[in-house]
């Protein structure tokens, strides 16, 4: 069974920055084709960034120019940096493949404000 592990949220005035990391256990891990989600509260959980099957990476619109995403393939861990983080960008944060195929973890909450 697969379990996905979120960490390195918290509260942030805006402006700030965070860096979430994603381990898995369970599961011969690879970093391709990862992403990160989050879901607000009373929304739907919402692609944020992700990983190809080439490497390569894709964020959406609403973070591009702030967030990163990343990997570290001898760790198997993912990572997604964030900075000039807005309160709109409050919300649990998720990883899993995209599309997802593992169970959803726990999340790590990321809270924007003064």
């Amino acid at each position: 069974q697969v379990q996905l592990v979120e960490s390195g949220g918290g509260l942030v005035q805006p402006g700030g920055s965070l860096r979430l990391s994603c381990a898995a256990s369970g599961t011969i891990f690879s970093i391709l084709t990862m992403a990160w989600y989050r879901q607000a509260p009373g929304k739907q959980r919402d692609l944020v960034a992700s990983i190809t099957s080439g490497g390569g990476t894709n964020v959406a619109d609403s973070v591009k120019g702030r967030f990163t995403i990343s990997g570290d393939h001898a760790k198997t861990i993912l990572y997604l940096q964030m900075n000039s983080l807005k309160p709109e960008d409050t919300a649990v944060y998720y990883c899993n493949k995209n599309p997802p195929a593992y169970p959803w973890g726990q999340g790590t909450q990321v809270t924007v404000s003064s």
